[in-house]
């Protein structure tokens, strides 16, 4: 039997981990920043942030926890996000999975779904 990608990065705990490093990559990416930074003076907004998105990447790899936030078009609407931020924020979280020691296999399968949410991300 195959493992889920949930399983495979580590489930909740792992989850986790890769969404504070990812968090953190995009703090220190000048390239991004901007959007991140301004959520360091507000701790507890930060935390739902981060809570919704391990809960949503948790729900789409297999996992069993329920995302309760809004839907990507719905909570990316208004920000214009450019193609070229889209992709300084996919290349901190495979630095992100890197450093949590991700396989290739699991890797590709989280660049698909990222991919697969670009256009409800993109110009919005």
């Amino acid at each position: 039997m195959t493992n889920t990608l949930f399983e495979r990065l580590g489930g909740t705990n792992g989850i986790s981990n890769i969404v504070d490093d990812t968090v953190e990559n995009h703090m220190n990416n000048p390239e991004v920043n901007a959007r991140f930074l301004p959520f360091k003076n507000k701790p507890d907004h930060l935390a739902i942030i981060k809570q919704h998105t391990i809960d949503f990447f948790s729900a789409g790899s297999g996992g069993d926890a329920k995302y309760k936030g809004k839907d990507m078009i719905t909570a990316h609407t208004g920000m214009n996000i450019s193609s070229t931020e889209y992709m300084h924020v996919m290349d901190d979280i495979f630095t992100a999975l890197d450093k949590n020691n991700i396989d290739e296999v699991s890797k590709k399968d989280v660049l698909a779904i990222l991919w697969s949410l670009k256009g409800m991300i993109i110009s919005k």
